[in-house]
């Protein structure tokens, strides 16, 4: 007989750079969170590592679990780090420099020394094979399939654990390609075979090889992590599913993120996104800017009237990663559904360093969890953000996670003083010029997503979360006048909630490409159905009945000559001229408000459908009302901080956010909790609001 569930609770994990967070919340609403040091080496060790005893001090079972949803950057890391797997690469003839001719895009418009990413799979283990599709998906030159068998002994010989297919055309007619990824099951059995068409059915070969060869590369990594998570999980009784976070905001199980882990190479940054935006909603803000400070980077995106941007398309690996119309051509081209992020390589284990010229900069290199801040007495002795912050007072006594990361403020001393001597500077201003620096590059992330759009950040609060979210958002709300910042409870564990409000979701496309007003009606619901089969097959794997299950239509339009698209909601009930000619009509008012005009006399061209399938969780995993145990209690007392030259020293009480109050409180003064810390500045005052939310207003 089945044990009765007790306590049952759901479970949130995200993993960072530098930090593992993890969320429990229970089914009265009672919220428990874990924080440490992330493993690199075995980032599921430092999951339990903190799981483990956290679930034995609150005398909950694993067997009462009702949920687990992990965001990660193991993905992520893999591509950064270069540590993917070895990877061949299977294409039309002719075809095989894509890769390396890529796009005319660049980072920097008049960097003439700017050299491009070498490419995930190098020239020798890039095959052609004989075949060809043309445009319409007929059958040109048919697949020569010793060609095929050829390619793939050629690739096996040469030591690849994992192939990406890419042939021209297939994303119209997929035989080709379903032929050789055959071929390569029967000849070489032990290797990953992953084939363009399962992944994206749109045309741009470009943008298809790289999204293919991407998947092909970190395929083995995610599996063997997965693997790895979910042999623990079994181990310790854990019986439900594990889900995995999705760039694009959604979930998805671990058995489908093995096969497609293009999806959440973004799983951490978006997981922040959509508990800020579900933040904003509850407290009846339409529009914020939601900003993740971790341990590495600084995430940014656009919350508008309630909703988050997508975008089809990012660009992974280069120093500034972004989405959509702004991808600078930097990294590596991920066409796949990810929420509209702009991240830069700014956060608290920034490395601070000279260049060549002796300018000072602050990152994008990070000291991560391994050797960490030089403060941090693990090992590290390159000076970092955090390092400035102790010095400067903004950090202290007991350290971080409830000193379980004590910091040591000779050793932050010794590395940053280091690089203020060859300066000539004293230590407390240069510390000072290393955090406004700081603010200054963290900026650019939100301008990114804003001013550079067309946005006004001025009309927008600030939501700002992440272990060195309350550490910057004042001084970045200054510089951008911002209305207001929102620091919710549990700020530092903020993406862990994230996880949890997101639901199973799966995007599907397929490229239709035609004049709106003369495209065959018929052939386009015969593509709708076929992706609604699609999505309704996916959903009941993971165990969706029809009647649980949403799918969204969306059309992907320009203006016939141009070269990107905007993405319609397609019109209710059956698609005819009527409705295609509404859709039209969208299209231009979006294209307006996007781009702030419209062609009045230039034809409307279909490009892409896209399906958006949800599926509809029996019961919420995030209760209504939340109640935050309380951590051990901070003392109440005073240390000096440095606010530069305006302010310069001055005594900065310390409490908890319960020491706050209702009432406006000016600043200064230090917010010190278990996963964060909140700096409120002499220009600053703050309260707590109903649902324990601290809001900072500029004096």
């Amino acid at each position: 007989m089945a044990r009765h569930l007790e306590r049952p609770y759901a479970l949130g994990i995200d993993i960072g750079g530098t930090f593992t967070d993890v969320v429990v919340i229970e089914a009265d609403g009672t919220v428990h969170v874990g924080k440490g040091i992330s493993r690199p080496d075995a980032f599921e060790r430092g999951i339990f590592a903190i799981l483990d005893p956290m679930l034995e001090g609150l005398g909950l079972m694993s067997a009462d679990c009702s949920a687990i949803v992990h965001g990660t950057t193991v993905a992520t890391n893999a591509i950064i780090e270069r540590k993917g797997a070895v990877t061949g690469l299977i294409t039309t003839s002719g075809f095989r420099d894509v890769l390396e001719l890529r796009r005319i895009r660049i980072p920097r418009l008049y960097d003439l020394e700017w050299q491009k990413p070498e490419p995930l799979v190098p020239r020798y283990l890039r095959e052609e094979v004989i075949e060809r599709m043309t445009h319409d998906g007929r059958v040109q030159t048919p697949l020569d399939a010793g060609s095929v068998k050829q390619a793939t002994a050629n690739l096996r010989a040469r030591g690849v654990s994992s192939i990406a297919v890419c042939l021209l055309n297939s994303y119209v007619n997929s035989a080709h390609e379903e032929a050789v990824r055959e071929i390569v099951r029967k000849e070489a059995p032990e290797l990953y075979a992953t084939v363009s068409s399962d992944l994206l059915r749109e045309m741009r070969e470009y943008e298809r090889t790289s999204t293919v060869v991407i998947n092909a590369y970190i395929t083995p990594v995610v599996r063997r992590y997965v693997a790895s998570l979910s042999e623990g999980l079994v181990s310790r009784g854990y019986r439900t599913p594990l889900m995995i976070m999705q760039s694009s905001g959604g979930a998805m199980s671990a058995e489908i993120a093995c096969d497609r882990p293009i999806h959440v190479i973004e799983s951490g940054p978006a997981a922040g996104t959509v508990a800020a935006q579900h933040l904003a909603r509850s407290i009846g803000e339409r529009n914020a800017v939601a900003l993740d400070i971790g341990g590495t980077t600084a995430k940014a995106a656009l919350i508008e009237n309630g909703a988050i941007s997508y975008s089809s398309e990012y660009e992974i690996g280069g120093d500034f990663s972004r989405s959509g119309r702004m991808a600078k051509g930097g990294g590596y081209v991920l066409r796949a559904p990810t929420l509209d992020i702009s991240e830069i390589g700014a956060g608290g284990g920034s490395i601070v360093w000279l260049d060549s010229g002796g300018a000072l900069h602050v990152g994008p290199q990070s000291a991560g969890a391994t050797p960490g801040p030089a403060c941090y007495g693990l090992g590290g002795s390159d000076p970092t953000l955090t390092d400035a912050c102790l010095l400067l007072g903004y950090l202290g006594a007991p350290g971080l996670a409830d000193g379980a990361i004590p910091l040591d403020t000779n050793r932050a001393r010794t590395a940053l003083a280091r690089i203020a001597q060859r300066l000539d500077m004293d230590l407390v201003d240069f510390s000072h010029g290393v955090y406004r620096i700081a603010v200054s590059n963290m900026t650019r992330a939100i301008r990114s997503v804003s001013t550079e759009r067309g946005k006004d950040p001025r009309d927008y609060s600030l939501v700002a979360f992440g272990g060195n979210g309350g550490l910057f958002a004042a001084a970045i709300a200054r510089e951008l006048e911002l209305r207001r910042v929102i620091i919710p409870p549990a700020a530092g564990i903020f993406s862990a909630f994230g996880a949890l409000y997101a639901e199973v979701e799966h995007h599907l496309t397929q490229t239709v490409l035609g004049l709106t007003d003369a495209i065959d009606v018929s052939a386009l619901e015969a593509s709708w159905g076929l992706l609604e089969r699609q999505a309704l097959a996916t959903l009941e794997r993971e165990a969706y009945s029809r009647n649980r299950c949403i799918l969204e239509r969306m059309g992907e339009l320009r203006y016939h000559g141009q070269l990107q698209e905007l993405s319609i909601p397609w019109p209710a009930g059956a698609t005819t001229r009527d409705s295609l000619a509404r859709l039209s009509a969208a299209f231009e008012d979006a294209h307006e408000r996007t781009y702030g005009h419209r062609a009045h006399d230039s034809m409307v061209e279909l490009v892409n459908l896209r399906l958006v399938a949800r599926g509809v969780q029996e019961r919420l995993r995030v209760p209504e009302r939340l109640r935050f145990a309380r951590g051990r209690a901070v003392p109440i007392g005073e240390r000096r901080a440095y606010f530069g030259s305006e302010h310069g020293w001055v005594n900065v009480s310390i409490c908890d956010r319960s020491g706050v109050g209702a009432n406006q409180r000016h600043g200064p003064l230090v917010i010190q909790e278990f996963d964060s810390t909140i700096l409120v500045p002499p220009d600053f005052s703050v309260r707590v609001d109903d649902q324990s939310n601290a809001i900072l207003l500029s004096s």
